[in-house]
């Protein structure tokens, strides 16, 4: 269990720090100097200078109102798609992992599915087909949230994210909800050109009315291939790299003999080449490092030059 950390232990300090007045009326939880390593599923990462974790869409709006126009301001779902660098991050963390969970049918369709930032995705995979909706089964093999596959486009075994979207809830700086259409946004494989301080609060996604068994069967199948072929019980992001036109990541990597390379505590794993795995005593800059020497090492033998998936944020210790 993750221990408590200080919460707004003296308001008057932060409000004569900048911050708006009105903090006693959130309803989240306010934290300094958090460490960040256990919000990633790497297990590593420095401290933020300030962590929100709210309670719900309303209050995050409040919170945005009340926050100051000149601090730094980043987002963490699962922390599963993110390396955080041992210097930590500026400003302040948005935390969407155990808020922004409601997930539900939209009342004038119900193969429309709404669902909030922070659900994992997972969930959203078994909540559909419970509900006889087909669509959403590959999301089952996506260790984030509905927020983090927005934002990039996640998919995997044949399906990707915004080809299901009709329309997105966004959340702006001022803490400003708008509804806009999926037609906003130009996407493609592992990206989406996203409007700027503005993030992703839900989605809606418009699926296809099958069969429950059918559904929870195909999920079975997708996470027992999953289990098989990727090191699910070892700290790690998932994959590491996209996989290049006509290629796999992963086979580039491999036929390197790249398996099992290893910087300090972050490893290549030997089950799935494209994973990077925390034996325990990884440092960011372990990961970071193996994660640019795979690329040198690829490129200069296959001439390929891998691109990241994982997205690299914070201060480097010099």
């Amino acid at each position: 269990m993750k221990k408590e950390t200080q919460k707004l232990v003296d308001l008057a300090h932060f409000q004569e720090s900048g911050w708006g007045a009105g903090l006693e009326l959130l309803r989240g939880r306010l934290l300094s100097h958090e460490s960040l390593a256990s919000y990633t599923s790497w297990r590593v990462g420095g401290p933020a200078d300030f962590v929100y974790l709210p309670a719900s869409l309303d209050d995050l709006s409040l919170f945005l109102q009340l926050l100051p126009s000149d601090l730094p301001l980043s987002w963490l779902g699962l922390g599963s798609n993110t390396l955080i660098r041992d210097g930590g991050i500026e400003g302040v963390v948005i935390i969407t992992q155990g808020a922004f969970s409601q997930l539900s049918p939209l009342e004038s369709d119900a193969t429309l599915i709404r669902a909030e930032a922070g659900v994992s995705c997972a969930q959203f995979a078994r909540f559909t087909a419970r509900l006889a909706l087909e669509g959403m089964e590959f999301m089952a093999g996506i260790p984030g949230t509905v927020g983090g596959a927005l934002a990039m486009n996640a998919g995997c075994y044949g399906g990707e994210t915004w080809q299901f979207v009709t329309q997105v809830e966004t959340i702006n700086r001022d803490g400003e909800l708008k509804l806009r259409p999926a037609s906003d946004y130009e996407f493609a494989y592992r990206h989406v050109k996203k409007f700027n301080d503005e993030w992703f609060a839900a989605g809606h996604f418009k699926l296809t009315l099958g069969d429950k068994n059918q559904a929870l069967e195909k999920i079975r199948q997708l996470l027992e291939k999953r289990n098989a072929s990727q090191p699910t019980g070892l700290p790690n992001c998932g994959s590491v790299f996209r996989n290049p036109p006509g290629n796999y990541a992963a086979r580039l990597i491999e036929q390197c003999g790249l398996k099992g390379f290893r910087k300090g505590g972050a490893q290549v794993s030997e089950k799935h080449a494209n994973f990077i795995i925390n034996d325990g005593n990884a440092k960011a800059v372990d990961i970071e490092t193996l994660v640019e020497e795979i690329r040198s090492i690829v490129e200069d033998k296959q001439g390929v030059r891998l691109i990241p998936e994982v997205c690299m944020i914070g201060k480097t210790i010099r």
